[in-house]
């Protein structure tokens, strides 16, 4: 009789337990890479192996034209994460490790400073009965620097933290760099020896795959956010992701005259001499080595991802894969980021929401990274705080024809000096110092390249006066 008893209350316990489960609201995992441009398969690359990121956009939505709002780490995360743009948290450059009383050792400031009582995402989602945590990168970390601590944290924003420390970190003197001693400032890379799980970023892998089992023993929906750090420079990864690559079939860009003479020069600030003196040999060894990361990246979201599918979470989690920027590889001669080039301000974005009505699409209509804050909240039926800067994109998830902006903006600072870029359906313009250092407009759909300069061209001064007010009414 007792068993017969126990029995019937582990019964019922499982049913409410899965019946809480259906009716919950849905779960979140929010994948960010570091430093990742579009060099992946479903973007149409023909180099790249990103099977998993692949498989992902075959079951989401993938925005073929999202943009950060600013092209470097502890801006555009400080921005995305809050939702608001950079001149609202006024975070426009990257700072040091921050002292226990709040402000950090360069004196660059966190967005608490100039926003105290925002409500980050994962914030709002915590407030809101989620259990919330972070696994890696989020917000800001130096790196490789600060691989294995909380770098430029929020803990308001997480119920728990976790910081994997791999051997990518402590095999830092093995690694190749440009620069003695630099590694995260400037191009490094090595083939490492080892497996994926000894690397920070395997072992980022494994411990969400840890947590996601957890989460099948409890009532409560997740935020689960997961930052890896590749492929941030340095480049590493197990020698067996570099040996899938041929180096000498990277091809070289091809540079304009613009792009040789760096012209107008606040365009081309973010280039460093000693990148400007690599050989085309060392360019293609450090193509390799980036795209060697992304695959070995790619591998350590596939466990994930796998693990979701395995423990049927899919069903019930949204799943957003993104970057905080774009990334130069030697095209207009320059590297990493910075530039309010396409190539450096656009980034990858894949939706995965298990009620969308298109799956497996693409879609050309604009988005932003300050976009995900208010369609997050939008999925899960949350109400986001009235002064975020984005807009939902869930219209788009059940329609890709469907328009949410018009113009997405992505802007620099560099001492006195600030850029801003505005990009439309077709065309880039963008102003340093409000045009007083120089003015760029390229048609995107038949310059990709960015190779011709049209702003000074007068069939094309209403199309350089409509996104100059553009860009007058976003910096007011």
């Amino acid at each position: 009789m007792q068993r017969r008893l126990l029995m019937l209350v582990c019964l019922f316990s499982s049913v409410s337990v899965a019946a809480a489960q259906e009716n919950k609201r849905p779960n979140v995992l929010f994948l960010i890479a570091d430093d990742l441009n579009c060099d992946l398969g479903c973007y149409g690359d023909p180099l790249v192996k990103s099977p998993n990121i692949d498989k992902l956009a075959e079951r989401g939505m993938r925005f073929e034209h999202a943009y950060c709002q600013f092209p470097l780490c502890s801006p555009s995360r400080s921005s995305f994460l809050t939702g608001r743009r950079p001149d609202a948290t006024k975070v426009l450059t990257n700072p040091g490790a921050r002292r226990p009383n709040g402000a950090d050792g360069a004196g660059h400031p966190h967005f608490r400073d100039a926003l105290p009582d925002a409500v980050s995402l994962p914030q709002l989602f915590r407030n809101n009965g989620y259990n919330v945590v972070r696994v890696g990168k989020l917000f800001h970390y130096g790196v490789p620097g600060q691989i294995g601590t909380d770098g430029l944290d929020d803990p308001p924003s997480w119920d728990r933290v976790f910081n994997p420390k791999g051997r990518d970190k402590t095999d830092e003197t093995l690694i190749f760099t440009l620069l003695p001693g630099q590694y995260g400032a400037t191009l490094s890379w090595l083939a490492a020896e080892g497996d994926d799980a000894e690397q920070t970023d395997g072992m980022t892998a494994d411990t969400v795959v840890k947590l996601l089992e957890e989460s099948r023993q409890s009532e409560k929906p997740f935020f689960l956010a997961v930052g890896f750090f590749r492929p941030h420079t340095p480049y590493v990864s197990p020698k067996s992701y570099f040996e899938r690559y041929d180096r000498s079939a990277s091809p070289l860009p091809e540079l304009s005259q613009d792009d040789r003479e760096r012209t107008p020069p606040l365009a081309y600030a973010s280039a460093k001499m000693e990148q400007d003196a690599m050989t085309d040999q060392l360019r293609r060894e450090a193509i390799q080595a980036y795209h060697a990361s992304i695959t070995f990246m790619d591998a350590q979201a596939g466990k994930v991802l796998d693990t979701l599918d395995r423990l049927k979470l899919a069903e019930t989690t949204i799943v957003v894969m993104t970057s905080d920027h774009g990334y130069h590889l030697a095209d207009h001669g320059l590297w990493q980021k910075m530039s309010l080039f396409e190539r450096s301000a656009r980034v990858p974005l894949i939706i995965s929401a298990p009620k969308a009505g298109a799956k497996g699409h693409s879609t050309q209509s604009l988005a932003s990274l300050v976009d995900l804050y208010p369609t997050l909240a939008d999925l899960c039926g949350l109400a986001p705080p009235k002064e975020l800067d984005g807009r939902s994109l869930r219209s788009i998830l059940n329609d890709p024809t469907a328009i949410v902006r018009e113009s997405a903006f992505t802007q620099v600072q560099r001492g006195d000096s600030a850029g801003y870029s505005v990009r439309t359906a077709r065309w880039r313009y963008t102003e340093y110092d409000e045009g007083r250092q120089g003015r760029l407009l390229f048609d995107e759909t038949n310059d990709a390249a960015e190779a011709h300069n049209l702003a000074d061209d007068p069939l094309l001064a209403d199309v350089v006066k409509e996104h100059r007010e553009l860009l007058d009414a976003y910096r007011k």
